[in-house]
């Protein structure tokens, strides 16, 4: 790519270290009008320094956006995604994931809107995200030129990007200490990378976590909570009806109170490596766990099986950056139609960390007393098992006499 054909470039923008250097850098190395876009996402951030950080490194008030994108992210993507109970490799909940395609969306529109010709972003390129934002991108306009910095310069460590910005005159907030972690968060999730983390054999330091209680220090006394789902997805919260993205602002607090929702994980990244990671996702957590209680008693058996089958293909387009692929709509389709009857409250019980399902009921359940009691009934005649099980034990049979 010729940088003199780049005239006007939008930058994926939070106002931090990394995302203020390359702002400064894309003016110099590509001498480029840059528009900034921040998505408020629920990182749980004043967003609103974003500004001032891109009016003290000169962009124009015009050139910036700041949008609070909190409740389309909950709608149209974390919902969809819990319909699918979607977990990668058995217990990454896709916090970070899941929150790429959106704010790609979003820049790629904006672009059109300002007519620039190219986006960038602050991904590095050893990592997931990079994949993530540009799939995004060239699904929505294969025309954009992507700059991609980490893939460009030379500035690979933090104190490489520190004297950067001292010696251009970038404000940057230390906080008297280096920040041991990468962190990255959202309404769904808290994410937790770098420093001893690198080495699996370490246990987290208890005041890494910023958002959950400990288990031990989670209150003592054990909390009930009731939530109404409708097409599989949450409505109702204790009987109060609650948008999306306040369903979700919810259940974190509840779950970060008792201590819900830390997990530890060494995880496949996409580009090849293994990597260690921390995520706090106190809401999702107890999500999942609803809905599946709530799918039990609605969902047919086959059609609750097959779509366990679907799942990890599914978590892995996500985690891959393949949102906006036909084969993940294709499947979202498959999984929606499931939903329609999905319905009715699962009550719960939070308690140290844990979650129990403590009831669940439908006016669509597929739960028939009458067959499944143990008591007397009417209804199932037990001899018919008989003849049951030994079509399914034929094959074994032949097999058996073939051998012997």
């Amino acid at each position: 790519m010729n940088r003199k054909d780049v005239k006007k470039v939008v930058l994926a923008y939070s106002g931090g270290l990394d995302t203020s250097v390359i702002l400064k850098w894309l003016q110099d190395e590509y001498n480029c009008e840059v528009v900034t876009f921040t998505a408020d996402i629920g990182q749980g951030e004043e967003v609103e320094k974003a500004r001032e950080k891109a009016l003290e490194l000169g962009i124009k008030p015009e050139n910036i956006f700041i949008e609070n994108l909190e409740e389309e992210f909950v709608r149209d993507y974390v919902f969809p995604m819990f319909r699918a109970n979607a977990i990668y490799e058995g217990e990454y909940l896709l916090g970070t994931s899941i929150a790429r395609p959106l704010i790609a969306k979003r820049q790629a529109e904006i672009a059109k809107l300002v007519g620039a010709d190219g986006v960038a972003h602050g991904a590095t390129g050893k990592g997931n995200d990079q994949v993530r934002f540009e799939m995004g991108y060239l699904g929505i306009n294969s025309k954009l030129k992507i700059i991609a910095p980490w893939r460009e310069w030379d500035l690979n460590s933090r104190e490489k990007l520190l004297k950067f910005a001292e010696e251009h005159g970038i404000k940057i907030d230390r906080q008297g200490k280096k920040s041991p972690y990468s962190m990255d968060a959202n309404l769904l999730h808290i994410s937790y990378e770098g420093g001893i983390l690198e080495d699996p054999w370490n246990e987290p330091e208890e005041d890494m976590w910023r958002w959950t209680n400990s288990p031990e220090t989670a209150p003592d006394q054990p909390e009930y909570i009731e939530i109404e789902y409708k097409n599989g997805d949450p409505i109702k919260l204790n009987g109060e009806t609650l948008s999306p993205a306040n369903m979700l602002r919810k259940l974190n607090e509840l779950g970060a109170k008792h201590g819900i929702g830390r997990i530890d994980i060494v995880e496949n990244r996409f580009v090849g490596m293994k990597s260690r990671g921390a995520y706090e996702t106190p809401g999702g957590t107890i999500m999942l766990k609803a809905h599946r209680a709530i799918e039990s008693i609605t969902l047919d058996r086959e059609e609750a099986h097959l779509k366990d089958e679907l799942m990890p293909r599914y978590a892995k387009l996500i985690y891959n950056g393949f949102w906006f692929s036909p084969e993940r709509r294709m499947l979202q389709s498959a999984i929606d139609e499931t939903q329609k009857n999905v319905e009715g409250v699962v009550r719960l019980k939070l308690y140290k960390g844990n979650i129990f399902v403590v009831g669940r009921k439908s006016p669509k359940s597929l739960f028939n007393p009458d067959y499944s009691t143990f008591e007397e009934d009417e209804v199932y005649n037990q001899k018919d098992a008989e003849g049951f099980i030994k079509l399914n034990a034929l094959r074994f049979i032949i097999e058996g006499e073939a051998r012997k």
